[in-house]
């Protein structure tokens, strides 16, 4: 009898089934100098505890990003070990700050199900949820993802779509305890723009760009404790190249939108994303961001931004989305829809 794990098909899936994913991580300083080596990433409040301490918190938390990482990688050996395409993402939220020597485990419960009709794959929808030692729940957000069948023969289970949220609400964002940005440098996080510098259907070219290599999305990936196939076997794709993780593209989009969106310090919910086109190393990743709302906390001078950062390889320009068939344009990699909070 054979003691390997060759991953879920789709037909091994449950309705409202939970599934407990390993192995728990303990983060700790490593994991935010690797995130930073990796990553053109200087967001102030997660690079200096004086700063963080300056606006309330006990200490910098760990990258918003680097938990999302953290979390999703846990269920991929049970989620999209043999996924064909990560689809998306839909009513994320971070809930709680993770601070250097947290522990992190995830579980997903199955809340959606549906065969393609050529029965070689289907389509998994699950919500995940993220928490700490404490069992406090730090990220929880839906997926879904589209996985092969094992036998396009065998019965399937029964079709079940969810309803889910276009987008959150301001009132649905969680704020971190005690965050508080009334004695806000600006001058130390590298921009003067505030919330109301910002207008709805701004668009925001963040200029530079990063040229992707084989090593540091090896590195990246490995970190995340990421299994999936297609991002270390080069022959489990028939053209023979290793997929870029989706992850990867979304912590490069966000390290170079600090260029125009610097006080944008923390991204507390995901309302959406899409990895619209594969990328592959040696493209050039670069990124533009449009204003999609603005919006007032509960919190006194914090303010909320939804925003639309596109990441894209060479020869895609700031604003250009789709074509004229509605279908993205071939040089889009990333759609991201998220909310994130600054200073007022």
């Amino acid at each position: 009898m054979s003691k390997t794990n060759p991953g879920r098909f789709f037909e091994d899936y449950r309705l409202g089934e939970v599934i407990r994913h390993a192995v728990p991580r303990t983060l700790g300083q490593g994991e935010r100098a690797l995130c930073h080596a990796l990553y053109p990433a200087r967001h102030a409040l997660n690079s200096s505890d004086a700063f963080a301490q300056a606006c309330g918190l006990k200490s910098a938390p760990l990258d918003d990003w680097l938990v999302f990482h953290t979390v999703f990688g846990k269920t991929v050996p049970d989620i999209s070990l043999n996924a064909v395409a990560n689809l998306g993402y839909a009513e994320g939220r971070w809930r709680a700050p993770v601070w250097p020597g947290d522990t992190l485990s995830a579980e997903s419960e199955v809340i959606g199900l549906k065969l393609n009709s050529n029965r070689a794959s289907g389509v998994v929808w699950v919500r995940t949820r993220g928490v700490n030692q404490h069992g406090d729940t730090v990220l929880d957000y839906v997926r879904w993802v589209m996985v092969r069948t094992r036998d396009p023969n065998a019965t399937m289970p029964e079709t079940a779509i969810p309803e889910l949220a276009p987008a959150l609400g301001a009132g649905d964002l969680v704020l971190p305890p005690g965050l508080d940005f009334g004695d806000y440098d600006f001058a130390l996080a590298g921009e003067p723009h505030r919330w109301g510098d910002y207008e709805p259907g701004e668009i925001i070219d963040h200029v530079d760009g990063v040229t992707i290599e084989e090593a540091e999305h090896m590195l990246a990936t490995r970190l995340w404790q990421n299994t999936a196939k297609v991002h270390f076997d080069a022959t489990f794709r028939e053209d023979g190249r290793r997929l870029i993780y989706g992850g990867h593209v979304i912590s490069m989009a966000r390290a170079l939108s600090f260029n125009g969106l610097a006080n944008a310090q923390l991204v507390v919910a995901l309302n959406g994303g899409a990895h619209a086109n594969p990328c592959f190393a040696g493209d050039t990743v670069r990124a533009w961001s449009q204003v999609l709302d603005r919006a007032e906390t509960a919190r006194p001078g914090i303010g909320a931004l939804r925003l639309r950062t596109v990441a894209m390889r060479d020869g895609g320009r700031a604003g250009a989305l789709r074509g004229e068939d509605g279908r993205y344009l071939p040089e889009v990699l990333l759609d991201l829809d998220y909310w994130a909070l600054i200073p007022r």
